[in-house]
């Protein structure tokens, strides 16, 4: 770990307080705890529940997980009471003492992350993806030789808006969509909070970007850099490894940012090929979990934006029974079901937006049911269904109204299809 730098050290004569007891909130309170500073977890749920004027007098130093948006009373609280407050990635940032590479996008950005620290060690390097994938950079940096590795971090836009300290070498932005407009409020918010990355990518370092990124920077008069890499996946056409996970669809474009990377850093392009056929996503992210009479059981459950749903979509030319819904995060909800309708059998509904996703598939006059269940919406997909039929949970919205996560969803499904194929 680096040594904290004064401008800190002179604000944690006092204990800090970390916002939001999850992943990122721990990772701080053990980075302080080792460096021998106090500090305070405030969580809705845990043992300090609130955190106003009278909380901010006790502290100088507020650090907060990706939660916490910009208007959070919390944190007006503290920059009220004149707190510096950083997020947990700046925090990170500033103890962490290797390079960098940070991924972005609205689909995808997980599997580039995970496959590139994956590439990188099959080339000898000392690479570990963390960030927004579930290890906070902080936790990373409370490691002893972090100058030795290569931090991958994927960044959200939650993580994004706010940056201050955090400088990657290497930005990759694969793609941009309509997502988390709850939070950023419009589009183009949205896509700024994510253009934060490139403001903040050190002179001279390397910038990838899809196409769909160019198409809305132009579309907002934003310019991009002039040394931008514009990665096509016409670039990639028949180059493809066979037998990886690249060869769908929805992948394509993360190939195509993951070659031209890897040829912005003059490595061997064969190492990439051999990394692609060797490697495996995580789980939850459009994989066939059960078979049965020609009934296929697809769990998407990590695809909780419309982006996703549409990539999932087009990998089937099988009759598909899509299972959707969930917690809203905003965007054109009547839009997407307009463009999906088209493409599914029926649809089986569930969540927060399930109800409203029922009324608009059925002016559509496409058949569609609600459900107040996940098991339930699987048992009824399944139920007078004949194969060739694929049964596709791709939800298109967050968990959080009925679940902890997408993996305990993920699970919910795969434990519901594995049922049923085994009863057929």
């Amino acid at each position: 770990m680096n040594e904290f730098p004064e401008h800190l050290r002179s604000r944690l004569t006092r204990p800090a307080a970390v916002l939001g007891a999850g992943v990122s909130g721990r990772a701080v309170a053990e980075a302080l705890n080792l460096a021998g500073f106090a500090s305070v977890i405030y969580d809705e749920k845990g043992e300090n529940r609130q955190f106003t004027a009278e909380e901010a007098k006790r502290h100088d130093l507020v650090i907060y997980s990706p939660g916490f948006p910009q208007p959070h009373p919390w944190l007006l609280a503290a920059r009220r009471a004149g707190l510096l407050c950083l997020s947990e990635l700046d925090f990170g940032a500033i103890l962490w003492g290797g390079a960098s590479i940070a991924i972005t996008g609205t689909n995808g950005k997980t599997t580039l992350t995970e496959f590139l620290s994956f590439a990188h060690k099959r080339a000898g390097m000392n690479a570990i993806a963390c960030g927004n994938i579930g290890l906070p950079l902080t936790a990373l940096a409370n490691t002893s030789s972090n100058a030795a590795f290569l931090a991958v971090v994927e960044v959200s836009s939650f993580q994004g808006e706010d940056l201050r300290h955090f400088s990657p070498e290497t930005v990759l932005w694969i793609n941009f969509d309509e997502d988390h407009l709850d939070r950023h409020g419009d589009l183009e918010s949205y896509f700024r909070a994510k253009y934060k990355l490139i403001e903040r990518m050190v002179p001279g370092g390397t910038l990838i970007v899809g196409e769909s990124v160019v198409a809305t920077a132009k579309q907002f008069g934003i310019e991009l850099p002039p040394e931008t890499i514009v990665a096509t996946r016409a670039d990639i056409e028949g180059s493809i490894p066979a037998g990886s996970i690249f060869e769908s669809w929805p992948q394509r474009e993360n190939w195509a940012i993951a070659v031209r990377y890897w040829q912005s850093k003059g490595i061997a392009l064969r190492i990439l090929e051999e990394s692609a056929r060797l490697f495996r996503p995580a789980p939850h992210r459009l994989r066939k979990v059960a078979e049965a009479r020609g009934i296929e059981y697809w769990n998407d459950s990590k695809g909780t934006n419309f982006h996703a749903v549409h990539a999932a979509l087009a990998q089937f030319d099988i009759p598909v029974r899509w299972i959707g819904g969930g917690k809203w995060k905003g965007g054109d909800l009547k839009r997407f079901v307009e463009q999906v309708a088209p493409r599914i059998d029926t649809a089986y509904l569930i969540g927060e937006t399930g109800p409203e996703l029922l009324n608009t598939f059925q002016a559509l006059g496409k058949p569609a049911f609600y459900f107040d269940s996940l098991q339930d919406a699987v048992v009824a997909a399944a139920r007078d269904a004949h194969g060739p039929m694929a049964i596709l949970l791709s939800p298109g919205f967050s968990s959080f109204d009925m679940f902890a996560g997408y993996a305990e969803r993920g699970l919910v499904f795969e434990r519901a299809a594995t049922a049923l194929s085994n009863r057929t």
